[in-house]
């Protein structure tokens, strides 16, 4: 994934919709809305992305914990991903939120899944002949990851728990590194998200088994779903969302939801999130909170089955 580049469309769509929406004198909104993005600044560079990759999720559970002590007026909110809404919880013991009971669920914005890939001479060409493969050689072949903790370091842990294999774990300093190693051969597998790997894909410097989505993806339409593959139960998605202060007014939360689904939801900012490998969501407060609930209690089974730790 190119984490700044998603979560600046976002930040642009939420910015683009509040100061397109019309208003009256003393209606919400008077001022300038923040927005926490809880990652490292220099966010216009994949390449810095990539280097600070490593502590995004050490960073968005401080820059998350920030959206609690701010004051529930709807002029701050938080754009985050998958790890800061559903893995910290289960990854961190001593995390200084609780995303359920300090914010208040705007949306889901965007969606994109992952994509089993492998370096092209390593000897499978199906998950099918992986899971043998794994099977035959346990905790020989290499995982890599953009770091622990991660959507697809938990993406592998699932798969490796759903299969009855093993492997070694290698985190990274981002998607970026863990890509080039792979590439490099070395390292031999990876679950990756789509927008990131869809060129090298294409351009056969790495080889596709499948997608973790629920159908098969536009830009790797060749490609399986996991569940045509054989693997139930492994539907993956990596997500970034919007949440407020808990305790927003009513009228605010309603309009900040609406304007907020119609933005992500627009035309132009549809497309510019196809461009990158990423499916607009865009659902309701209330449904956000149903599948987070979901989310957290998947992802805090596969940790600690995994004896996952955020060391």
């Amino acid at each position: 994934m190119q984490p700044f580049r998603v979560l600046a469309l976002i930040v642009a769509a939420i910015s683009a919709a509040i100061l397109a929406a019309p208003a009256q004198a003393a209606e919400y909104p008077e001022r300038t809305i923040t927005v926490i993005v809880p990652f490292p600044p220099g966010g216009a560079s994949d390449a810095t992305a990539r280097v600070v990759t490593a502590k995004l999720a050490e960073r968005g559970a401080i820059g998350s914990a920030a959206l609690k002590q701010a004051k529930p007026d709807g002029y701050t909110l938080l754009v985050g991903s998958i790890g800061v809404f559903a893995i910290n919880p289960a990854l961190f013991k001593d995390l200084r939120y609780d995303p359920q009971k300090d914010f208040d669920l705007l949306t889901v914005a965007v969606r994109t899944p992952n994509v089993l890939v492998t370096n092209p001479a390593f000897p499978v060409n199906s998950v099918r002949e992986l899971i043998e493969h794994l099977k035959k050689t346990p905790d020989k072949v290499t995982f890599a990851s953009s770091g622990t903790g991660s959507s697809d370091h938990l993406t592998a842990a699932l798969f490796w728990q759903k299969t009855g294999t093993t492997g070694i774990h290698v985190p990274y300093r981002g998607g970026g590194p863990a890509i080039n190693d792979l590439v490099a051969g070395h390292a031999s597998v990876s679950f990756q998200n789509l927008g990131a790997i869809a060129e090298q894909v294409r351009a056969r410097k790495l080889k596709a088994l499948a997608v973790t989505g629920d159908r098969r993806a536009a830009a790797l339409p060749d490609v399986p779903t996991i569940a045509e593959a054989g693997v139930g139960d492994l539907e993956v998605y990596s997500w970034q969302a919007v949440a407020a202060p808990k305790g927003l007014p009513a009228d605010v939360k309603a309009r900040l939801e609406a304007e907020l689904i119609a933005s992500v939801r627009a035309p132009d900012v549809k497309a510019r999130f196809d461009q990158i490998g990423f499916d607009v969501v865009g659902n309701t407060s209330a449904q956000f909170a149903e599948f987070l609930a979901a989310e957290i209690a998947r992802w805090k089974l596969v940790i600690e089955t995994g004896k996952i730790t955020a060391e």
